[in-house]
């Protein structure tokens, strides 16, 4: 590997050679390169320093240079960008080419630094790296620019204290220096006019790794390649999709298993893998700060989300589980479940066939394990659990808006939207449009696309949204086809087999016909979505949306709309409509004249609602977790495998990321998507399914481990992006929290049995002792089987007269025989008035909860003003002190702006 002291004594030249730098750079005092700048405007290609880095280069052998590396080949210049090429042997191949040999040339017009490793040199031979440094003019530039705030003085506010619980939390905790890797500081907007405010201590060092891509980033964003049909064509982004360039990347800082050698500055990747991505730290805290400084705000803040839901899952996981614990304790001695079960009672009850001609009659006590299974989901706990949900999810959305304020505070993003995330515009759209306009906040002149040219995309968008949710309703209606068809054949068949006997006893065709179109269900849903999303990212595209944020809104709209029709159609249809509309015995309804509308089991279409949530919610989040985590595996390992033709060469560190996979700007987008809809399922029927919260919790903590796994081991490193909330995703789960008092109210009236028992014990009970004694008598009508049409009787004599269901009819002998009695409106009533009451109760603390609860804490309110008046205090001190210098101690000028100064201060300080 060469001389030893040679090595040494290259590192102690670099070193040295980098604190010249940082001392020329800090006292501004460096030559200006002639050359001029489309996008800085100023010459900034130092020749000094240009000398020095090219001795250095020249004393540094390049095979000496750690696989690891992130620096050039001087072991100096810190690498912050990647772009990689191909050779292209097809026609185009030169005008790609020339693409390139532009793009480059303007790179380096804007200041930036490249260095090409030839194909020779790259492990398959073939490929093309494009390293990319950006100096220490160009960071401060662009850092104005972008409004990129940095640290002016330590913060004299002291973290929030420990309280007892946090002691008794101990083992949760991460150490302090890897939860708070940096102090607290009172930060400002980069000036580069102003660089002895900021504390600089080391240039090289002074912006951290996520800022400086960022930078790289945006300027490569909008860097021209040509000029095409009379238009100026610019941006990656426009390369990368014509295969120009094949990716472009910021680098890891390093391996994830183990921690970096000097002269590599200190391997966050490797402390984050160690503190947050191993899933034996299932039960530890997040190490948010981390992920920010390392990933950027925009990610860490979904894993802050993420974690604030989870640490909320486990209450309402607790109050499910125990309500469950209830069901299944008293599940034994339920009075419905051992009338049912009774030979003499549910024995002796002959139910009317359920299906036409080929279902015949049977017995009530033939659904006794399905009437023990409803009552672990439908009792007396039932109620208060829908309530204390309601409850729940307004303290968790009025905890996440303190949260949210809490960040945005340490994380210097107040007033982020207003300063920069409005005022970006997309280069596609910048692209695509043909004429500008003044922007009425900066006075500038823009890019601008009048609504009639986006008219007919912003059309095709709302036909394709709505023909997909009319597909997801067609496949729905197909599924119900499928169960009324099937329900008839597994009735005959298990009727006829006689060596079925000992299986009907806990397979019904009820229950078989239930899981089996909740399964097909659940496959129909991952097909439709596989689909949906291809057409709505590229419909989305097509609309020209002029921000990110306008496009990341409009993605977010259609996206939910057809996922909350595809994964919740199913069961808004099982809970409010099923069994509702079945008629009875001798006029039945049809669907297309052709099927008999299903019915119920006796015991209510609670347990069916059951079934089909954890089908769908279960099997959901076990495919969701192993697609995440075995599909970039097998991705990466063959790539891996493919790369690796000459295994002598090195691998270097830009080549390991390189055939690691692709974190697109959607990625994050389905991450937010998946947590809502499982919120949704949380949320909207959870009265039907306690066990919800439980089943998200325990996913929702391996869901974080392998997403950090992931974004550590298996992902390139993404572009660090700033973001100071959750964004439209949060108006998504207010309304989600505002439907589900509704939905779980109407299960509970509607689709459970609570309110029929509960007129029966209060006004048709006659057994003192027993109240519930004769309930499942009182709910079932009387048919006479002479009135059924022939059509529907089966075709065997029986040897009884007549037969039962379920509902509130007047009998055979009665002189309205057929319709509703008087019970019937009874439970109408009492459904009615249990819905009004519990939606009035719920509202109501859930108003009076947002109204106590702020929502900026008043700690964070108070610091939040003693950082205005810091800072305000600092820059007048500051610039009092350069104008002291410029003027002199007795100038009157001084005098004047030093009482200018002053009553800023004051006033700044009067009104915080």
């Amino acid at each position: 590997m060469g001389d030893p002291n040679l090595l040494e004594m290259v590192v102690e030249e670099g070193k040295r050679t980098t604190r010249e730098i940082s001392s020329v750079f800090y006292m501004n005092e460096i030559q200006s390169h002639t050359e001029s700048s489309y996008l800085l405007g100023e010459e900034i290609m130092p020749a000094k320093r240009y000398n020095l880095f090219l001795r250095r280069r020249l004393m540094f052998p390049k095979h000496q240079q750690s696989k690891d590396s992130i620096f050039f080949r001087d072991g100096i210049r810190q690498i912050d960008f990647v772009l990689s090429y191909v050779d292209d042997i097809r026609k185009d191949s030169e005008i790609k080419a020339e693409r390139r040999r532009e793009f480059e040339a303007n790179l380096r017009k804007t200041g930036l630094e490249l260095e090409t490793e030839d194909k020779r040199d790259s492990e398959d031979g073939r490929t093309y790296f494009v390293k990319i440094h950006a100096p220490w003019e160009v960071l401060v530039t662009y850092a104005e620019v972008l409004g990129i705030k940095m640290p002016i003085q330590e913060s004299d506010i002291p973290r929030t204290e420990h309280t007892p619980l946090s002691y008794m939390l101990g083992p949760l905790k991460l150490p302090e220096h890897v939860k708070y890797p940096q102090p607290e500081y009172f930060t400002a907007q980069f000036n580069r006019h102003r660089q002895e405010l900021f504390l600089i201590d080391d240039p090289s060092t002074f912006f951290p790794s996520s800022s400086r891509n960022r930078i790289v980033y945006y300027i490569l964003s909008r860097c021209p390649f040509a000029v095409e049909d009379g238009k100026k064509k610019f941006g990656i982004e426009r390369l990368l999709n014509s295969n120009t360039y094949s990716s472009a990347y910021p680098l890891h800082d390093g391996q994830y298993w183990k921690p970096s050698e000097p002269p590599n500055p200190v391997n966050e990747r490797y402390i984050l893998h160690q503190n947050w991505a191993r899933f034996s730290y299932f039960y530890k805290e997040q190490p948010f700060d981390l992920i920010r400084n390392y990933f950027g705000e925009k990610i860490a803040i979904y894993f802050v989300f993420l974690g604030f839901y989870t640490e909320m899952l486990f209450f309402a996981a607790v109050v499910g589980l125990a309500c469950f614990i209830y069901g299944l304790l008293s599940m034994e001695r339920n009075r419905s479940s051992v009338e049912t079960c009774d030979p003499d009672i549910g024995g002796q009850m002959i139910m009317c066939p359920l299906c036409d001609s080929v279902c015949d009659y049977w017995r009530l006590n033939s659904t006794c394990l399905a009437s023990k299974l409803s009552h672990l989901f439908d009792n007396e706990s039932t109620v208060f659990f829908a309530v204390f949900m309601g409850i729940w999810v307004t303290l968790f959305l009025e905890f996440w808006k303190q949260r949210q304020a809490r960040l945005e505070y340490e994380w210097d993003m107040v007033d982020f939207e207003e300063e920069q995330q409005q005022l970006q515009l997309r280069p596609e759209f910048e692209a695509m449009c043909k004429q500008r306009k003044m922007n009425p906040v900066t006075k500038e002149m823009e890019p601008y696309m009048p609504l009639c040219a986006r008219i007919p995309w912003y059309f095709c968008s709302g036909v394709t949204v709505v023909l997909w949710m009319a597909l997801v309703i067609s496949s729905m209606v197909a599924v119900i086809v499928y169960r009324l068809s099937v329900f008839a054949t597994f009735a005959s068949f298990m009727e006829k087999d006689s060596s079925l006997k000992q299986v009907k006893s806990f397979l019904t065709p009820h229950i078989a016909t239930s899981i089996t179109g909740s399964c097909l269900n659940f496959i129909v849903i991952l097909i439709l979505n596989f689909f949906y999303e291809k057409i709505s990212a590229w419909i989305t595209k097509m609309e020209i949306p002029r921000t990110y944020q306008e496009y990341e809104s409009s993605l977010t709209l259609k996206m939910f709309l057809f996922q909350f029709v595809n994964y919740y159609s199913s069961c808004f249809y099982v809970a409010f409509f099923k069994g509702k509309l079945v008629g009875y015995p001798g006029k039945y309804t049809y669907l297309f004249d052709v099927w008999r509308s299903e019915e119920c089991d006796p015991g209510g279409c609670l347990i069916e609602l059951t079934t089909q949530m954890a089908i769908i919610t279960i099997g959901k989040q076990i495919f969701g977790n192993l697609k995440e985590a075995v599909y970039p595996l097998v991705l990466n390992w063959w790539k891996r495998r493919k790369a690796r033709t000459n295994s002598e060469k090195l691998y270097s560190r830009w080549e390991q990321d390189h055939d690691l996979e692709y974190f697109g700007p959607l990625e994050l987008f389905y991450e937010y998507l998946e947590t809502v809809t499982q919120f949704g399922f949380v949320t909207l029927f959870v009265a039907s399914f306690p066990l919800a919260p439980l089943f998200a919790l325990i996913n929702n903590i391996v869901e974080i481990r392998v997403d950090a796994w992931k974004l550590t081991t298996q992902y390139r490193r993404t572009i660090a992006s700033k973001a100071h909330s959750i964004g439209v995703w949060q108006d998504i789960l207010y309304g989600m929290a505002v439907l589900s008092v509704a939905t779980n109210a109407f299960i509970v009236a509607f689709t459970s049995d609570m309110i029929p028992r509960l007129v029966y014990f209060y006004a048709y009970s006659t057994n003192a002792k027993y109240p519930m004694k004769g309930y499942v008598n009182n709910s079932l009508s009387v048919f006479l089987i002479a009135d059924f049409p022939n059509a529907i009787v089966p075709p065997e004599k029986v040897d009884f007269t007549t037969c039962r269901y379920r509902d509130y009819r007047h009998p055979p002998d009665h002189e309205k025989k057929y319709y509703h009695n008087m019970q019937f409106w009874h439970v109408l009533a009492g459904r009615m008035t249990f819905i009004i009451v519990i939606e009035h109760i719920v509202f109501l603390v859930k108003f009076l909860l947002a109204w106590m609860i702020p929502d900026v804490p008043k700690d964070v309110a108070d610091r939040i003003k003693r950082e205005k008046l810091m800072t305000i205090k600092i820059l007048h001190d500051f610039e009092l002190k350069k104008l002291k210098e410029n003027l002199g101690l007795n100038s009157k000028e001084f005098s004047q702006h030093f009482m200018i100064e002053e009553s800023k201060v004051n006033l700044a300080r009067s009104t915080t």
